[in-house]
């Protein structure tokens, strides 16, 4: 019905990336609709909800970083003139997306501000092209870590530990009652995992009922094996150019990863000359474990 082209990335991933082409006509057409589509899936989730208030319409473009100097203007000049004009909310995202050179521009509002920023967005975009090469943002298939707790396993959502299939809780009592496996802190340093896969993946079970992608979910706590680890220290060391990643704007990346793993992370100052920083996390073997896979995720 819009008349532009509209490609939509595979489906194995938490986030999928709609990419619209053609005429700026056609794009806001397209745009038009798939706003007023949020806002329809909004009503309608709130009719089983006892929320008062509805959430505004919230669209995440990905936008190449070397425009978004010009979508922000001198001192935010040009964001401010559209976030006045349009009544829209718009955000452009400190960080670059992973392995990409694009950043996230968040705009949120009604169908119709939407449509009238994304206008305006598009204008800046066609008077000021993209500099030097992009890399695109791919999203990542989900591999979550899995966390095993009071004979139940968890998978980590967000802030959340959800509950997860039946299979692994029962796969995870199974692996509790056969000899131990040998404790994280001993397992192969190059990477978290190998507890999951030690004992479990060999004599005990079969292929068949073990699938390969429970193997390669890691790292897996599993508490019991011994009553209290002591810390120990492992040392990591970060490209420059990917440490911004890891630390988030104003340390908010590297205290959720503190939060989550219960290790302590320290990042040491940037030495002159070398193009590397060194990361020392301490803890458990356990809490080492998922802060590393944390790190790595990021």
């Amino acid at each position: 019905q819009s008349g532009a082209r509209i490609n939509i990335s595979e489906g194995n991933c938490p986030e999928r990336i709609v990419t619209i082409t053609g005429p700026t006509d056609a794009i806001f057409k397209a745009f038009a609709m798939i706003a007023y589509k949020f806002e329809e899936d909004i009503t309608n989730s709130m009719s089983n909800s006892t929320a008062t208030s509805k959430p505004p319409v919230t669209l995440r473009l990905v936008v190449p970083a070397s425009q978004c100097g010009s979508l922000i203007g001198k001192g935010g000049s040009k964001i401010k003139e559209i976030r006045e004009s349009t009544g829209a909310q718009v955000q452009v995202a400190g960080d670059m997306l992973p392995n990409s050179t694009e950043r996230a521009v968040t705009i949120s509002g009604t169908p119709d501000a939407i449509i009238q920023c994304v206008k305006q967005i598009c204008v800046v975009m066609l008077e000021s092209p993209p500099k030097g090469a992009t890399i695109p943002y791919r999203p990542k298939p989900a591999s979550t870590p899995v966390i095993f707790a009071g004979g139940q396993a968890y998978t980590i959502q967000g802030q959340y530990a959800i509950p997860h299939p039946d299979q692994l809780t029962k796969l995870h009592q199974l692996a509790m009652q056969q000899t131990p496996f040998t404790p994280l802190g001993q397992t192969t340093p190059a990477f978290p995992g190998t507890l999951c896969s030690a004992d479990v993946a060999g004599k005990q079970w079969s292929s068949t009922v073990l699938p390969l992608q429970v193997i390669t979910i890691f790292p897996c706590i599993c508490p019991g094996l011994d009553a209290s680890p002591p810390a120990s220290t492992h040392e990591l060391t970060i490209p420059n150019d990917l440490i911004g990643c890891i630390i988030g704007r104003q340390g908010t990346k590297i205290n959720e990863i503190r939060q989550m793993s219960g290790a302590q992370i320290k990042i040491a100052n940037a030495t002159e000359g070398s193009s590397e920083r060194q990361i020392t996390i301490t803890g458990t073997p356990a809490n080492i474990s998922l802060a590393q896979y944390l790190i790595n995720a990021r």
